[in-house]
């Protein structure tokens, strides 16, 4: 398997290489230093997958003063199909960890992130399939594990390994899109992979009875972030709506805190189809959202997580992690909200 890895690794530094040689500064009306604009031109689209933005605005009626056209809402979750989405042109904006804007920028993709939350909890746990017991991170090694390194997960696993002083020679690390661990759970084709809630709950609803358990991880996915193409930022009139969404992603974020009962019948109940038990459960462990309206931490954050991922062999040569911010949108999502969302609070 390790030399399997090695093997995709080469292959993305090719990739890299080739898209790098053909990706330049050329195209749309403004660079990438200007001022934001504050002002939506009329007829402005975005395609937007953000699918919780996208519930919290359904349900607290605020899509209806979204100052541009939403042409779609993708549901287009996963790192690896945003990024082939994003080549695509298929798709504007998006949600993801802060490990995809990495792996993107390994292939060659140009894109900035332009949105930070924060948090300093682990949100995955390590799901087992049925039968294969495993009590504490200890256990890890010599186990199949479900590993995706251009998606949170992956780096969640990595962390795990450290924290257990586990080498990667001592496990079997096996490559899948984050969407096919819960296949290869159900199948035995893995032992271990980390899953977030909802899917996490819905996993062992249906398979604990049969011997599956999940265990903690120290290991924190400290960022969730917006990031858009860079081919997206130079158009001056979706680099507006951009801005704009921003904003109404925070508030978002916000609402859905503020109104826990609303949100687990919308998303948890509606959307997700968890119980409105399990999902009151989820939001026991949930964080209150956090914006930084300073992204310091939050590029150190990634800094490391570049050095973990280029010093373990995978996506090439290390980099500044501060090519992956456009830094005009520190303050955006921070000042769309009140200054107690500012600040690092877990409940």
């Amino acid at each position: 398997m390790r030399n399997s890895l090695r093997r995709l690794t080469l292959l993305t530094a090719a990739t890299a290489l080739l898209a790098v040689s053909c990706a330049t500064d050329e195209g749309g009306d403004t660079d990438l230093k200007s001022a934001l604009p504050t002002t939506v031109p009329a007829g402005t689209s975005l395609s937007v997958a953000v699918r919780t933005t996208r519930v919290a605005l359904e349900t607290s009626g605020e899509i209806a003063k979204l100052p541009f056209t939403v042409s779609a809402w993708p549901a287009v979750q996963a790192g690896p199909d945003v990024i082939q989405a994003f080549r695509g042109g298929s798709v504007d904006i998006a949600t993801n960890a802060g490990i995809p804007p990495i792996h993107a920028h390994a292939t060659g993709l140009d894109a900035k992130i332009v949105g930070v939350k924060a948090r300093d909890l682990p949100n995955y746990q390590l799901a087992t399939a049925p039968g294969v017991s495993v009590n504490s991170i200890q256990d890890l090694r010599g186990k199949k594990i479900g590993f995706s390194p251009g998606q949170a997960q992956g780096v969640v696993v990595l962390r795990t390994l450290r924290a257990a002083g586990i080498g990667l020679d001592e496990v079997q690390l096996v490559e899948l899109n984050s969407p096919q661990f819960l296949t290869a759970l159900q199948g035995k084709q893995i032992d271990v992979a980390p899953l977030g809630e909802p899917s996490l709950t819905k996993y062992l609803d249906k398979y604990r009875g049969q011997g599956a358990t999940a265990v903690a991880t120290p290991a924190v996915d400290a960022l969730t972030v917006l990031w858009a193409p860079t081919a997206v930022l130079r158009d001056s009139a979706k680099l507006a709506a951009v801005r704009q969404f921003v904003e109404f992603w925070a508030r978002g974020e916000v609402w859905a805190w503020e109104h826990p009962e609303e949100w687990i019948s919308s998303y948890y109940v509606k959307d997700q189809e968890v119980s409105a038990a399990d999902g009151r459960r989820i939001l026991e462990t949930t964080p209150k959202p956090y914006f930084p309206d300073n992204w310091d931490k939050a590029i150190a954050w990634e800094q490391e997580t570049v050095d973990l991922l280029t010093g373990s062999g995978f996506f090439g040569k290390p980099f500044d992690a501060n090519e992956l911010f456009d830094r005009r949108f520190e303050r955006v999502a921070a000042e769309a909200v009140t200054a107690n969302y500012r600040t690092q609070d877990n409940r």
